[in-house]
């Protein structure tokens, strides 16, 4: 590729990310006297904030993410494939899930049954030849998806309890995933879809800002975790099952964990809490800010970490890729368990 085409296409990527920031913003502005009337989060067990504050930003998110994408991929020529058409239905009924648990909450059964109809959809929309774990048959390889990304769905939605926190995981994954697809690996409609929903979360951040004036809600939340979870299934079905595995890693040991040590102590998993490693870091005097500049931070090492698998393609890189993202983790999650003691 040469240093022009390379120049042009670091172009367009940043006119794509902006775009898609540009269009959330104003999507927002328009949206917010309609969610601070009918999409008040009151504060619960859960919550990091004292007064209601409007949700419901992720609208914005996902419509500008879906709309800049389409844009994107039709004006480089690539057609809107019904693999595509299916992701984009499969988000937009993930939100309709999660604005409806916004306004009016849904049992747990049901939630769970309509999100697992949205992943099925995601599974299938996958290529027929996308392989992620060699010699294990297919069937399995595809429940193994299945119930991942029904898994990533919900952790980023539990994940998502301080101000800008899904920000600062959201940005540095689709920024590495943009560099990894700007490298060849990814096609390019990952790619596009990769810029749009990081230009679009980097919009919706002026808003979510401590002490946040707006929430993603669960309109946001799932429907992004739906679609990392098909951009990092693409990813590792490309061969960099690490990468994949990187990107997302502090999400997965704080909710999985947090998940583990509740059903350890005989606690209803399903019911709002304040334990997960962030929740404890600002409960022992470690101010927002605090917390997610060290989650920024470590998120941006794992995202070069898994840049760097995807360049030097060796089993050895992967390990020591993987011991390195184990400790940073194992860091920052120690570090938010202390908080300031």
């Amino acid at each position: 590729m040469s240093d022009a085409t390379t120049a042009m296409g670091a172009v367009a990527g940043l006119a794509t990310a902006a775009s898609s920031a540009a269009i959330c913003v104003c999507l927002i502005l328009i949206l917010r006297p309609a969610l601070r009337r009918y999409a008040l989060a009151k504060p619960n067990e859960r919550s990091s904030h004292e007064e209601p504050t409007p949700q419901g930003g992720g609208i914005a998110v996902i419509f500008a993410t879906i709309t800049v994408a389409s844009l994107g991929i039709s004006g480089l020529g690539v057609p809107v494939g019904s693999p595509l058409v299916t992701v984009w239905g499969a988000a937009i009924a993930m939100a309709g899930v999660g604005v409806t648990d916004d306004i009016r909450p849904l049992g747990v059964l049901p939630r769970l049954l309509l999100q697992a109809i949205a992943v099925a959809a995601l599974i299938y929309a996958l290529p027929e030849d996308l392989r992620v774990i060699a010699g294990l048959p297919k069937w399995a390889e595809r429940t193994f998806l299945f119930f991942s990304a029904l898994w990533l769905v919900n952790l980023v939605n539990f994940m998502d309890g301080i101000d800008w926190i899904t920000v600062a995981e959201v940005v540095p994954i689709t920024a590495a995933l943009a560099v990894i697809g700007f490298l060849g690996v990814l096609s390019l409609d990952a790619l596009v879809v990769s810029l749009a929903l990081g230009g679009a979360m980097i919009g919706f951040s002026y808003f979510n800002r401590p002490v946040a004036k707006l929430f993603l809600g669960d309109v946001g939340s799932l429907p992004i975790g739906l679609l990392l979870g098909w951009l990092l299934a693409l990813l590792a079905g490309r061969g960099f099952l690490t990468a994949a595995i990187l990107l997302p890693l502090y999400y997965l040991a704080d909710a999985t964990l947090t998940l583990l040590r509740r059903l350890w102590n005989g606690e209803k998993f399903w019911r709002a809490h304040r334990s997960h490693f962030y929740q404890r870091a600002t409960d022992r005097g470690l101010r927002v800010t605090e917390v997610v500049a060290r989650v920024f931070a470590v998120n941006l090492g794992l995202a070069a970490l898994a840049v760097v698998t995807v360049v030097f393609r060796r089993s050895t890189t992967d390990v020591v890729a993987l011991l390195c993202g184990v400790a940073l983790v194992g860091w920052l999650l120690n570090a938010l368990a202390r908080g300031r003691s």
